[in-house]
């Protein structure tokens, strides 16, 4: 697998963080096709400075919208369509990580979800879980509906400190691989990064 669609179990669950670790791991591109909320930042900005490696492209969002709400919201205030064939993947020879908007099933359109991005490109699926009351329960739904709709869920990352029976309740439903543990932290640097990347077990990338 090169090409990765980094998804979440629900908003604000540390995607941006996780994919900045995945390309730094295997030095892959990175792009992010729906930036909703750019007022706020763009998270190509924020992955650019945590990079350390000089291979890894960020390359330009598709779509970049102002209101930080789901992409089909946001557009339609701007009086914009989302339309699945202009989410073509970027050119390039190198492994890339694709970072969505939100969960797996916030609506782009009338029709699609963020998570058809993956399936439209063959993505492999990367799961981001953080660690929060009710995550369990997000987490299995998400694990559920990516297998039940033949999606191929590669693996999960989980961010932040769990309780270890939080943990198992999650990792020994359908024993999806764990890629990688990460650690809560404020601030997170180029050097946080550069350690969790070599924490990572590239053979399961």
């Amino acid at each position: 697998m090169n090409r990765f669609f980094i998804t979440g179990i629900g908003t604000n669950v540390g995607k941006t963080l996780v994919s900045a670790i995945l390309c730094e791991a295997m030095q892959a591109d990175y792009w992010k096709p729906i930036q909703c909320g750019i007022e706020e930042g763009r998270d190509k900005d924020i992955v650019k400075k945590l990079l350390s490696n000089s291979k890894s492209v960020c390359h330009d969002e598709t779509y970049l919208l102002k209101e930080p709400a789901s992409p089909n919201i946001a557009a339609k205030k701007e009086g914009i369509k989302i339309t699945m064939d202009s989410l073509s993947l970027p050119q390039t020879l190198n492994k890339i990580c694709i970072e969505g908007a939100g969960g797996p099933m916030v609506p782009i359109n009338d029709s699609y979800f963020v998570i058809d991005i993956a399936k439209q490109n063959g993505l492999a699926v990367v799961l981001v879980i953080d660690s929060y009351l009710g995550c369990i329960n997000h987490s299995l739904l998400c694990i559920d509906y990516l297998l039940n709709n033949n999606y191929k869920l590669h693996g999960l990352i989980l961010n932040g400190n769990f309780d270890e029976e939080v943990k198992n309740s999650i990792i020994n439903y359908k024993r999806i691989p764990v890629l990688g543990e990460i650690p809560k932290v404020e601030n997170p640097d180029k050097k946080f990064v550069r350690e969790q990347a070599s924490n990572l077990d590239i053979s399961l990338l």
